[in-house]
């Protein structure tokens, strides 16, 4: 029974780690071809769908941590997946005034590339119960540059919405109501602009310390 459930496992990560990979890989076909072919202003609609899909799929990975079918901690998980989250649906879905600033090329960009050697590393894992070395070295290397990048036009974008968020109070709530309780949208995105300060530097140092670590056990194989 235990080896079954194993290999139900692997099948299903497998499946879900390609799928994605496919998912993220048409978002960044679609954002060089639409960049080179029309400019950063066209970026955002041409990848709309499949960014909002494959991003969304992400919320898989929080249950794939509660309920033990992979080791990621969700300390880690959370924050990244919902910062991201927020960007996709929050920002870019609600506010059609900041999806043709150039940082949301960046932001497609970075988020695509990391994702597909990402998903694709776990993908060959499942697979092969091991990666290469090279793609290893991907995994644990590429962030050094595109999490800056990432979370520089996350930042840049959720600022440079803010009046845009104040003019129109989409998402908020305001008393009386029969909740007896109020929330202000514009309030929270400052609120999240001063998380990302802590939280981007405690997630790079949490980076940092598994690439040193990954890399150690791949030279060791």
């Amino acid at each position: 029974m235990a080896r079954i459930l194993s290999l139900l496992r692997r099948l299903y990560l497998t499946v879900y780690n390609w799928a994605v990979f496919l998912g993220w890989s048409q978002v960044l076909f679609l954002a060089v071809k639409t960049l080179k072919d029309s400019g950063h202003e066209h970026v955002y609609n041409a990848v709309e769908k499949p960014l909002q899909l494959a991003q969304t799929a992400a919320v898989l990975e929080i249950l794939h941590g509660l309920v033990g079918l992979v080791r990621s901690p969700i300390t880690a998980t959370l924050p990244q997946i919902g910062s991201r989250l927020y960007l996709t649906w929050v920002i870019l879905y609600s506010f059609p005034e900041i999806r043709s600033h150039f940082l949301v090329t960046s932001l497609v960009i970075s988020w695509s590339i990391t994702e597909i050697i990402r998903y694709s590393f776990f993908g060959v894992k499942e697979v092969l119960g091991f990666a290469p070395s090279w793609l290893t070295w991907l995994r644990y290397s590429t962030f050094l540059l595109l999490y800056p990048t990432g979370i520089s036009s996350e930042v840049g974008l959720v600022y440079f919405t803010l009046p845009y968020i104040k003019g129109s109070e989409k998402y908020c709530l305001r008393m009386p109501n029969k909740w007896n309780f109020s929330f202000d949208n514009f309030y929270a995105a400052i609120l999240v602009l001063g998380i990302y300060i802590p939280g981007s530097l405690h997630m790079y140092s949490y980076m940092l310390a598994q690439r040193k670590k990954a890399l150690s056990k791949s030279k060791r194989e």
